[in-house]
């Protein structure tokens, strides 16, 4: 070992070598036991070193000559320094005896060390009885306890005062407790009994204390473990860090360990890491600082993602560095064994794993290293596949440590996964909840959650109509509530890409935009996980590079993903997908020859092709479907998708019989049925008969469900959609034409009814049912409600115009219009005629409705696009001139201050055009109104209203002309008053930014201000730090410089301390007895009272801010303690300049237990002393650091109904009124 180790002297606190184990140190190596014979100093030696195997021989030597109790003692703890405690315990029994006759007291010690003995066997002894020995004839621990019970007993009779017998009994009853099983208590809770047996030990441990006087480390170390076991971590630290304060050479048993382990339980896990080093770098060969530095590593393992190479390092030294050496050091150590057993079954050697984990079991006294072991067997015969056992094993290890509310939670679940295995789903379900309920056991949520998504999947492939919302929200719930813990780096959960795919699933049909995202993110981990040797080098586009690792990935995903990707109508994205699918698919293909990829790639490949088609990429669609039929010359779906593509792109010859002979060649194929139907429903669409059961389409669906399949949904909708055609042609003059039309649309919204029973989510058969709600009943309330919810399953423009019809039939024109332009945005609608006339008719019911003159003219706009798209229909030419009427009609209508020369003119232009396109329509032999009519209403136009517009031009033109100058003046004065209101928001907002800018300015210089005394304070606390340094004539290190204390004069009394320190003073009154302070100097002792319960790296904790970033703040409280015992002179504290200031945090209440662990370090008993000012007060740091708080208030997310009065919907009509 070397003799330096970073520049500092090895061993502890500097001494030069490192401590070592002073057990046994008194025991020489060989006595000399008098004997009777002829020379009064004759002796016999014994070599301790090399003792019999059996002590029979020197028991009856010693019998014989009466041996002193010492030799009897000497001789056994020998056997005791090689191990061999029966022999020691047989020395010691018959040592015992052989002294029966003399005093009592004379053999006490011998007693008490038989006592020890007993205690040490017990804690070698198995805890329960090896396989094919009698319980009655087993020496278990309970075994060994009892006889040191017995033993204790009878020393106790002899004198309980003895102070030996303190710790002993301490020992025991913490042996004692140790062996109680635990009950089914609250979590965290010691069981009654246990903790009754703790607080005896405990009791006893401080008895030994006070008897002597403190010096009992043995005692403490057992106080420490009493308040571990009490689960006091707080306490039992500082008991620990007191023995290794008052004794650093105490090393076996070394209370680094326990110090470790407080720290653990507390969350200090690298300071746990740092004592345990400190233990194994004094005594390399310390079984129990291996096993703790191995669970450790094993530990930081966990947390790091198992392909990562970090992960390997930190296995690999946990389970060779550490636990290997600590198991061949004591192959019986039960935790060691159930760590090598946990190593053992992840490599399947399940016979090692049996002996390893009944090793654990039977000679541990912590039952958690018990529930350890069971659970270790429960896994071993779960992999072999038998439950019973695995059962009976999981229930131990969970009754271990408590169980029912407590135990161990891995033994509940895996007794829950059993209960799955054996298809006992309700009692998995209630394992699984109750654990849920503990804990929030996230493998627990993802069990539960993915048993109620089977549930909800397997009712779906069984297309079973029970209702599993309920199981379907549970499932999400459970799974989301994983997802979101995956978020929090303090749990060090890695995503699961299994609960994503499930969530996924749960989502496609609800939610697909949240089913994407989790689909997205399986993708990210699958790409995250591709090995380095494996990627793609020299891609330096990122687009290029990702798509060149989805090769990588599984080609179910990726088809998958570019499913909803179509779904959601990015078309672009699908394809990439399906292409880097079938890339995918490909490379499996490579990998491994034996591998049938067909089915995949033919569905993948089909899908392409839709995403072609919907692209309108109709070359390569065909190109794809042509390949599938290459390979698949039966493959339906291909031949179909060309047909159609073939009657989209020649809807004259080559389509049509492209079609037939589809149709003739898979009559029975429901998919080219349902095209066929579609595509003669194109065909006959203006040709329908009168009665509908001559109808080609009608037929032809009647014939799919009587003879092929009665519950097809498309024929089903089918025949609804041709009855409601029907209803809608039909007259409805009279009372029974009226009852005719009623019964028709019941007939439609029966063939809807019956869809829906088959597929309630069947949004087109939804849609029949609302239009006949519409058109029948005028339920318009009820129908929007229906649309509504199809709105985002159909994405057809059609949607949208319901929606705008039925809100223009509630008179909500501005919804209406909203939903006609949203129809309009849609794909090849931009120029729709219909949708336009829709639109502007709406406009023109709006502008009737509020009076507003730039409706009629948003009206006519559109219906001068309808015409300008469909310039051969006539109505349209008659909406243009119908609007420019309107227009007329209703400028002439206004006030002469409400309307202007232009518009009227505007307006007698438009009436000039109406009349002429009036003329035309009447002469057309198809006009889309009587003849007369249209004649009647162009001549009202030319003989009234151009005489009236006429009047009303010559009208305003000598009202504009007279009230030129009032309309001007207002006009300037409107203008003015919009200057000045414009002036006056431009002055506020020049103010606002004024002010804003001064603060700004103002927040800048204080930070410079402050920077500047901060840089300035450190400089001269570096320069005082300097200036206190001076070299060591002995090492050459920099050190501070000693002060000798100002003397006094011999009747000079000390000055008294203030309030504070004189508090502080008294409280530190419990080792005033071990280190008085001189006369000339004053030490300052060790400080102990209450343990804190927060543990600080540092033994003495300043306040961070007021420390300055360039001093050690160690100094700095060493010296502001050194200022503190020497209190300033009246004139000093007057008079003390800034250079001499330090500020130091004295609140006591919040900073004084910091500094009790581990005391106040050895630098603060030095005899400097140095003169200053301390600032005690408290307020004003905290008002600086008093934390600003403003309150942030909440948006509003409500909206209001924008509703508009009613008014009339088609044009014809609105005419009908003004006639009235």
């Amino acid at each position: 070992m070397s003799a330096l180790r970073n520049g500092a002297m090895n061993g502890t606190n500097g001494a030069a070598s490192a401590p070592v184990s002073k057990r046994f140190s008194d025991i020489p190596a060989a006595i000399d036991v008098p004997v009777q014979g002829e020379a009064e100093d004759e002796a016999v030696e014994i070599d301790l070193l090399e003792l019999f195997d059996d002590p029979t021989e020197l028991c009856t030597l010693f019998e014989n000559e009466r041996a002193a109790r010492t030799y009897w003692m000497t001789v056994a703890l020998a056997y005791a320094k090689q191990k061999k405690i029966d022999h020691a315990i047989e020395m010691l029994v018959r040592g015992g005896n052989a002294m029966r006759d003399n005093n009592p007291r004379e053999k006490l010690s011998m007693i008490g060390c038989l006592c020890w003995m007993y205690l040490w066997k017990s804690r070698e002894a198995p805890r329960v009885p090896p396989d094919g020995e009698l319980a009655s004839e087993a020496k278990t621990k309970e075994y060994y306890l009892q006889l040191a019970t017995s033993t204790l007993n009878d020393a106790s009779r002899i004198n309980p005062a003895y102070p030996p017998l303190f710790l002993a009994r301490g020992v025991l009853q913490l042996l004692r407790a140790s062996l109680q099983t635990p009950k089914a208590t609250g979590h965290g809770q010691v069981d009654s009994e246990k903790a009754d047996l703790l607080r005896s030990a405990l009791k006893a441990f401080e008895d030994a204390i006070r008897v002597s006087q403190g010096k009992n480390m043995l005692a403490v170390m057992g106080k420490a473990r009493t308040f571990f076991s009490l689960g006091k971590y707080p306490e039992s630290l500082a008991s620990y860090q007191e023995v290794l304060q008052k004794m650093p050479n105490f090393v076996d048993p070394d209370p680094r360990i326990g110090i470790g382990c407080c720290f653990w339980q507390l969350g200090f896990k690298d300071d746990a890491k740092l004592a345990w080093e400190r233990c194994i770098e004094i005594n390399p060969e310390h079984k129990v600082g291996n096993i703790l530095l191995g669970l450790y590593h094993l530990d930081a393992s966990s947390r790091i993602p198992t392909n990562s190479p970090e992960f390997l390092h930190l296995y690999k030294k946990a389970m060779t560095e550490y636990t290997q050496k600590s198991f061949k050091l004591d192959k019986n150590m039960p935790l060691t064994c159930a760590t090598f057993a946990g190593y053992f079954l992840s490599r399947k050697q399940l016979g090692t794993v049996d002996s390893l984990a009944h090793k654990a079991i039977q000679y541990t006294d912590v039952n958690a290293i018990a529930s350890d072991g069971w659970y270790l067997l429960a896994r071993k015969e779960h992999y072999t596949g038998d439950p019973e056992r695995a059962s009976d094993f999981y229930r131990r290890a969970d009754d271990a440590r408590g169980g029912a509310e407590r135990g161990y939670m891995p033994a509940k679940f895996g007794a829950a996964q059993l209960a799955v295995l054996r298809g006992d789903l309700g009692e998995a379900k209630l394992r699984l909840e109750k654990m849920i309920q503990q804990s929030k056991n996230h493998e627990a949520m993802i069990l539960l959650g993915t048993l109620y998504a089977e549930e909800v999947f397997a009712n779906e492939d069984a297309d079973g109509k029970e209702d599993k919302s309920a199981e379907m929200k549970k499932a999400i719930s459970l799974l989301e509530g994983v997802r979101g813990a995956w978020k929090d780096s303090k749990k060090g959960m890695s995503p699961d890409a299994a609960v994503l795919l499930n969530l996924a699933r749960l989502y496609e049909h609800e939610f697909p935009e949240r089913a994407q995202q989790c689909l997205l993110q399986v993708e990210a981990l699958e790409l995250d996980q591709i090995p380095e040797e494996e990627r793609p080098t020299g891609i330096e586009d990122e687009a290029e590079n990702r798509a060149a690792l989805r090769k990588f990935l599984p080609p179910q995903l990726l088809n998958n993903i570019g499913c909803f990707y179509s779904q959601s109508e990015k078309h672009e994205q699908a394809s990439e997908m399906f292409e880097a699918a079938l890339g995918a698919c490909m490379k499996i293909g490579e990998k491994d020859q034996e591998i049938d990829t067909d089915a995949l790639v033919t569905t993948i490949s089909f899908n392409l092709g839709r995403s072609y088609e919907s692209q309108s990429i109709y070359d390569k669609a065909t190109e794809v479907y042509e390949g599938l039929l290459k390979r698949h010359d039966d493959y339906t779906d291909a031949r179909t998708r060309l047909a159609y593509i073939k009657l989209r792109r020649n809807p004259n010859k080559e389509g049509p019989d492209a079609v037939a002979k589809l149709y003739q060649e898979n009559p029975q194929d429901l998919e080219v049925r349902a095209l066929y139907g579609w595509y003669m429903g194109k065909v006959h669409s203006r040709k329908r008969p009168h009665n509908i059961n001559e109808d080609h389409e009608f037929r032809h669906y009647k014939h799919t469900l009587q003879n092929y399949d009665k519950h097809d949904r498309y024929a089903l909708v089918g025949m609804g959609n041709l009855y409601l055609i029907q209803a809608r042609e039909m007259r409805r003059e009279s009372d029974s034409d009226k009852a005719k039309r009623s019964a028709t649309y019941s007939k439609a919204v029966e063939f809807f009814e019956k869809a829906l029973s088959l597929d309630p989510k069947n949004a087109y058969a939804a849609q029949g049912i609302a239009i006949a709600l519409v058109e029948d009943k005028k339920d318009y309330k009820t129908a929007l409600g229906i649309f509504v919810k199809i709105r985002d399953t159909i994405k057809d423009a059609h949607v949208y115009v319901n929606l705008g019809h039925i809100y223009a039939e509630l008179r909500q024109y501005s919804k209406a219009i909203e939903n006609y332009e949203v129809a309009l945005s849609k794909e090849g609608k931009g120029n729709d005629p219909v949708i336009l006339a829709c639109l502007g008719r709406t406009w023109l019911n709006k502008g009737r409705s509020e009076k507003l003159l730039d409706a009629y003219h948003e009206a006519l706009k559109y219906a001068q696009k309808a015409l300008e798209a469909a310039p051969e229909q006539v109505h349209y030419k008659f909406n243009v001139a119908f609007v420019q009427i309107q227009m007329a009609t209703t400028v002439y209508a206004l006030n002469e201050n409400q309307r202007t020369l232009v518009q009227l003119q505007e307006a007698a232009t438009g009436l000039e055009s109406a009349i002429s396109a009036l003329d035309e329509i009447a002469s057309h032999p198809q006009t889309p109104y009587p003849k007369h009519d249209v004649e009647q209403r162009a001549n009202m136009a030319r003989n009234t209203q151009r005489k009236q517009l006429e009047r009303a031009i010559a009208s305003q033109k000598e009202y504009e002309e007279k009230n030129k100058e009032k309309l001007q003046a207002a006009l300037e004065q409107r203008q003015a008053e919009l200057r000045k209101r414009e002036e006056e928001r431009q002055q506020a907002l020049d103010k606002q930014r004024e002010k804003q800018e001064k603060i700004r300015r103002e927040r800048e210089e204080i930070a410079a201000r402050d920077r500047e005394i901060a840089e300035r304070r450190a400089e001269e606390e570096k320069a005082r730090q300097e200036a206190e340094m001076t070299t060591d004539s002995e090492t050459g290190d920099k050190v501070k410089r000693k002060k000798k204390a100002a003397p006094r004069g011999d009747g000079e009394s000390r000055p008294k301390r203030g309030s504070r320190k004189k508090k502080a003073t008294e409280t530190d009154g419990e080792d005033s007895g071990e280190e008085r302070p001189t006369k000339k100097k004053r030490r300052l002792t060790k400080k102990e009272s209450t343990v804190n319960s927060k543990y600080k790296s540092a033994e003495i904790i300043v306040d961070s801010d007021d420390e300055d970033e360039d001093e050690d703040p160690l100094d700095r409280a060493e010296r502001a303690l050194e200022k503190a015992s020497s209190p300033l002179s009246d004139a000093e504290e007057k008079g003390g300049d800034d250079e001499d200031k330090m500020e130091v945090d004295n609140n006591r209440d919040a900073d004084e237990e910091d500094d009790e662990d581990g005391g106040i370090s050895r630098r603060q008993q030095s005899s400097r002393s140095r003169r200053g000012r301390v600032i005690e007060s408290d307020e004003d740091e905290d008002e600086d650091e008093a934390p600003k708080k403003n309150g942030a208030g909440a948006d509003s997310d409500d909206e209001a109904d924008k509703t508009q009065p009613a008014a009339d919907t088609s044009m014809a009509d609105a005419d009908d009124d003004d006639e009235e």
